[in-house]
This record gives C-alpha cells, sequence and structure tokens, in this order.
C-alpha cells in the first residue's frame, strides 16, 4: 500500500524544532521579565506565560510585516 504523506526533509524537521525552541525560550524570558516587574507573585505564571506569549507574537508579525 502506498503511503499518501508528504515526507519533510529530517532537516526541515530539526529546524522547526530548534525555532519552536527558540520561541519558547523568549516567551519563557519574557513570562520571567513580567513575573519580576510585578513583584514575584506566585500562582500567576499562566496569566505572565499569556502576557508574554501575546507581547512575542505581536513583536514577531510586527517584523514580519515590515
Amino acid at each position: 500500500m502506498l503511503d499518501t504523506k508528504k515526507a519533510r526533509p529530517a532537516a526541515a524537521g530539526k529546524r522547526a524544532n530548534k525555532d519552536e525552541g527558540a520561541l519558547r525560550d523568549t516567551i519563557a524570558r519574557k513570562a520571567y521579565e513580567i513575573y519580576e516587574e510585578r513583584g514575584r507573585e506566585h500562582g500567576k505564571d499562566f496569566e505572565h506565560w499569556l502576557e508574554a506569549e501575546t507581547i512575542i507574537m505581536a513583536e514577531m508579525r510586527k517584523l514580519n510585516n515590515s
């Protein structure tokens, strides 16, 4: 039987994983920055992550549209 799925080159998969890892690291640093700016309040990690993600993604869209 033929496999109808398109094969992705291994290099493309590794690059995507590396890019995703770099994006997670950037968001994590921004979330920690927000955590510190807000007085290191515990229990707000998810809120800080979502805010950081929103900020970073907006910055990326702005750069891509320039």
